[in-house]
Order: structure tokens, then C-alpha cells, then sequence
């Protein structure tokens, strides 16, 4: 796979030794047991995958040459580049200006651009509309997209099937910047709908059934369909595809679902059921899949809490935090600063989105286990610097030197 040039202070020389040792080990990535540190006084159990991916990598690279190759001129990201605050921070101390929000608020009017100025795409990539004002202005979306491309096999996927008839599913948050993308790419060729949970889509399902009168889904899934849809003639022939960063269990639960509901409504078998629901498979990315299944095999060890480090409105690293406290308390931080002291933990809440304070967050354990993963587009040094301030505050840096022996 190709190596990226990444800024160097978003690299750890803890975690590249680890990652190189269990890839020299295991080259085909069939074993997802996480690697132990064992200190005096500590446990560390870290995931075997987690980290930056492919595509934030990607992102990053060309973000960076975007700002080398164009000294002197505006540059400007259309919302952030991913979702990791040092990131961010990072970009716009070289002067780069966010056109947008996250949820796709103007920050910056169109009215200001111009044709000389940079527009940089970022990993969720963007929608067609916007695109579209871009080259108005004279400025080409090419130029610097840094679009994953697991993110355009999703778009290609939902064109390949559009075209042959179906309607496209699409399983995200409807505001998250990638799912708006998908739907816009989704909906230049087929009708088109979001559903955000299994919630929604035992909803439609009732639609497709005739349950619920046609009427009230105009209402109930406002802003998630493209213009024109038709209840009966589009929800008769589907195919699901997701926002790469979703549980892949929840999407391969949704896609289930509503195959079963057309094949019961519309009594089918086998056969016929191909024509009215596409075998779409899941469209998540392999570093989804990896980071989660790893996850899924860290929590089959003992341990006492677990810290899962990213930004909070990342979504694949919420799921991380998602599967972790199903099993063990956890702790959704986004550097080693949330780690106040031996009793106090600052930590990001998913129910109420917002940051809290917990005391004896370890229980007083020792010594103390503790599960650690990260999101995709969190660089490896935060996840050293979250385990340094660990061994800071509970053990010594020499018992960290002796455990690494292991991975040299």
C-alpha cells in the first residue's frame, strides 16, 4: 500500500514500533488480538488496528502540498479536513480558512471567492451543487480533493445500481458531510433516501408495505429524499450502501431488514427477490471493518476501563466508543490533557454530547487495565502521548522502556 508524506509530529515512534512488530508478524492482518504492554503498575491493551487510514493520510498529504505549492495565494478548506482537532488547528495555523461548518453552515459567503483563490475538498468529499458554484467561479474541484476513495466506490456503487433501476438506501447521519456527498452523487441518478437507525428504517419498511400512508412520509423523512420521490414505484426495488464510517453490524442489520420486508410483501423467492433488492454487500471502508472487528477481539481480554482517543464528532471513532462500553466503562477523550490527574477524567458523553468530569475513573485498581483504540483520523501520537500521560501518572517511564523490549 502506498506510504504517505504526513506531517512528522503526527507520527510515535511507540506505536510504529508496535504496528511494524505485528505487521512483520502478521502481514495479511488475519490476527486481531490487540498487543499487551505489561508494566508494574499498568496494563496497557491496545487494539491492533486503529489510527490514521488510508484516506485521512491521503487527505493530509495533499492538503499540505495544496499549502507548500501555493505560497502567497488564498487557500481554503470547504469544512474541515477530517475530524480531528490537532488536525484542523494545524491547517488553519498555516493560514488556510474554513468556507463551512460541519453540518454545511456558511462561514465564508461564495460572494468572497474568486478564480485565483485554492479550494481544498476534504476526505468526506462534497455534493454535486457545490462542485457546481465552484466552477462558476473559475476554481476546478480537482485540483486538490482529497475525496477517500472508499468514499467514491460508495458513490460508484449507488451509480452502478441506480442505473440499473434501483433506489439507493443510503444508511448515515443525514448531516454528517460524507452523507450529504453520498446523497447529492446518489441522487444525480436515481431517487434517493437517508435513513439514519434501525429506527427509521422499521419506518420504511412500513412505507414499502403500505402500513402507513404515503402522505405522512413526506413529512416524516423531510430533507432525506431527493426531489420527486415516489413512495410505491420507489421503494419497490432498493439497494443499501452506507456512510463508510457506520457500525458495519448495524448496516448489515438494516440491509437485512428491509430485504426481508420486500420479500415477505411482496411474496418472493430467491430469484425474484434480485429484482427488487440489489446486492449491494457493505460499502463500509477496510478500515472501518478493520478498526471495529479489532475492537470486537480487544474486548474479548479482561480489563477495568477502556479510553478510546479521537475527535468528538468523529463518527467512526464514536462507534469505537459504542462497542467498548456495551462491555466496560469508557472514555471518549480527545488528547492525553483529559487525563487530569490519578482520580479525574475528562471525557466526551455520547448520549448528551457533551464533555464531562467523572472522579475514581479507575477505581482504585492496581494495577490498572486499560483498553486503548483510536479513531481513523487520529494521528498515533496522540494515542503515545495518552499513554505516556497514563504511565506519568500511575507507573514509571522505565517499566514503559522494559515493556516495549517486546516490540523492537
Amino acid at each position: 500500500m502506498k506510504s504517505f508524506e504526513v506531517p512528522l509530529h503526527y507520527r510515535s515512534p511507540i506505536i510504529t514500533s508496535i504496528k511494524a512488530h505485528r505487521k512483520g508478524l502478521d502481514k495479511l492482518k488475519k490476527d486481531f488480538a490487540p498487543s499487551i504492554l505489561k508494566l508494574n503498575k499498568l496494563e496497557i491493551i491496545l487494539a491492533r488496528h486503529f489510527g490514521f487510514c488510508y484516506g485521512v493520510e491521503n487527505a493530509i498529504e495533499i492538503a499540505f502540498k495544496a499549502i507548500h505549492d501555493n505560497v502567497g495565494k488564498r487557500i481554503f478548506l470547504l469544512s474541515e479536513m477530517i475530524h480531528n482537532p490537532q488536525v484542523n488547528a494545524d491547517l488553519l495555523a498555516e493560514g488556510l480558512q474554513f468556507i463551512m461548518d460541519t453540518k454545511g453552515n456558511q462561514l465564508i459567503s461564495w460572494d468572497e471567492l474568486h478564480k485565483d483563490d485554492i479550494v481544498i475538498v476534504p476526505a468526506f468529499g462534497t455534493t454535486l451543487e457545490i462542485e457546481a458554484i465552484l466552477k462558476e467561479k473559475g476554481i476546478e474541484p480537482t485540483l486538490y480533493n482529497t475525496t477517500c476513495p472508499f468514499v467514491e466506490k460508495v458513490w460508484n456503487r449507488s451509480e452502478k445500481i441506480g442505473n440499473e433501476g434501483y433506489t439507493i438506501v443510503v444508511h448515515g447521519k443525514p448531516n454528517h458531510e460524507e452523507t450529504r456527498a453520498t446523497f447529492s452523487h446518489s441522487k444525480a441518478n436515481t431517487p434517493t433516501i437517508v435513513v439514519k437507525d434501525m429506527n427509521q428504517t422499521k419506518r420504511l419498511a412500513q412505507y414499502i408495505t403500505g402500513a402507513l400512508p404515503e402522505e405522512q412520509f413526506y413529512e416524516e423523512f423531510k430533507g432525506q429524499y431527493s426531489n420527486g420521490f415516489e413512495v410505491a414505484k420507489d421503494l419497490s426495488r432498493i439497494g443499501v450502501v452506507n456512510q463508510t464510517t457506520m457500525l458495519a453490524s448495524d448496516t448489515q442489520g438494516i440491509a437485512e431488514y428491509l430485504k426481508q420486508t420486500i420479500k415477505t410483501h411482496y411474496q418472493l423467492d430467491d430469484d425474484l427477490l434480485k429484482n427488487h433488492f440489489a446486492d449491494t454487500r457493505d460499502t463500509l471502508c477496510y478500515a472501518t471493518n478493520d478498526n471495529q472487528n479489532a475492537v470486537t477481539e480487544m474486548l474479548q481480554h479482561e480489563a477495568d476501563i477502556a479510553l478510546v482517543i479521537g475527535g468528538y464528532n468523529s463518527s467512526n471513532t464514536s462507534h469505537l466508543v459504542e462497542l467498548c462500553q456495551e462491555v466496560l466503562p469508557t472514555y471518549f477523550i480527545n488528547n492525553e490533557t483529559c487525563l487530569i490527574d490519578e482520580e479525574h477524567i475528562r471525557h466526551f458523553v455520547l448520549s448528551d454530547k457533551q464533555e464531562h468530569t467523572t472522579a475514581d475513573y479507575t477505581m482504585g485498581k492496581n494495577p490498572l487495565r486499560v483498553m486503548i483504540t483510536s479513531g481513523a483520523s487520529c494521528p498515533d501520537a496522540q494515542v503515545e502521548n495518552v499513554i505516556r500521560r497514563l504511565v506519568s501518572l500511575f507507573d514509571q517511564e522505565s517499566a514503559l522502556e522494559a515493556a516495549m523490549q517486546e516490540y523492537a
